[in-house]
């Protein structure tokens, strides 16, 4: 499966059968082709009103049982014909509210981290397009099989191999994606990932992932702000809900089929 293979791990020539591409780069046709199969060499990010994302919080199995309980808690007296369980009702309530601020605190401060990270992509590129003409053009259009030329102080465009280089090595700094502190030295077959820097020495690479599918896009999904998914607090308090509603429901049938 082309889409799914791991192009790091073959050599230079099964990179370009794969990609179908060549040293010459992509023509017109193929980078349509792909730009409507990958989609576009960016991180989207969804962005909802402050309020609906707060009230969201409060739409989890969780949520709905302590929902549940706090309608109770007013709906039926405590017996005697006294009045609704008042300050449970507050109380569960309040509790929600808290629920529901954590969780939107997490998301927000993902939010933030992944747009520090994208802050660091590289906005152009030099692309060779169309049997050998250069280009530059926004690195949000770069598709895989791109031919591009990396050089001193660009930032890597999307995750690429290197496939020429007139000094046989470059010198790239990853440390805003790795964490390393030292430039790292490539040649040519190494990979290069996006959002990196060149510091020293100049390359041709070709084009290998793009968009959400690079080292980079991963790391984003892994904040936890790229894709619309629950953050890891909100998912173990998912776990704890849907236990709690099978509970539930086990009880109910119980009582049924008991009296």
């Amino acid at each position: 499966d082309k889409d799914k293979c791991d192009l790091n791990r073959y050599d230079l020539d099964t990179v370009y059968k794969l990609l179908e591409s060549s040293p010459k780069g992509l023509t017109d046709e193929q980078v349509k082709e792909r730009t409507e199969k990958f989609g576009e060499n960016k991180i989207e990010q969804k962005e909802r009103h402050p309020v609906l994302q707060f009230l969201l919080f409060m739409w989890n199995p969780l949520s709905w049982v302590m929902e549940a309980a706090a309608i109770v808690a007013i709906a039926l007296s405590n017996g005697g014909g006294e009045p609704p369980d008042w300050p449970d009702f507050v109380g569960i309530l309040l509790l929600l509210f808290i629920n529901a601020t954590i969780g939107y605190i997490e998301k927000y401060r993902a939010g933030n981290a992944v747009k520090a990270l994208m802050a660091s992509l590289a906005p152009e590129c030099r692309v060779k397009r169309n049997n050998a003409s250069w280009t530059t053009i926004e690195a949000s259009q770069l598709v895989p099989g791109d031919i591009v030329a990396i050089k001193l102080g660009n930032i890597i465009p999307a995750d690429a191999r290197i496939i020429s280089s007139p000094g046989g090595v470059i010198s790239i700094d990853q440390a805003a994606l790795t964490g390393e502190s030292l430039p790292v030295t490539k040649e040519v077959g190494d990979i290069v990932l996006s959002s990196t820097t060149c510091k020293q020495g100049e390359c041709e690479a070709i084009i290998i992932a793009t968009g959400l599918n690079t080292q980079f896009g991963h790391a984003a999904q892994m904040v936890g702000g790229a894709k619309d998914e629950m953050g890891h607090l909100q998912k173990i308090l998912a776990k704890i809900g849907n236990f709690c509603m099978i509970g539930i429901v086990i009880f109910i049938i119980a009582e049924i089929f008991c009296y």
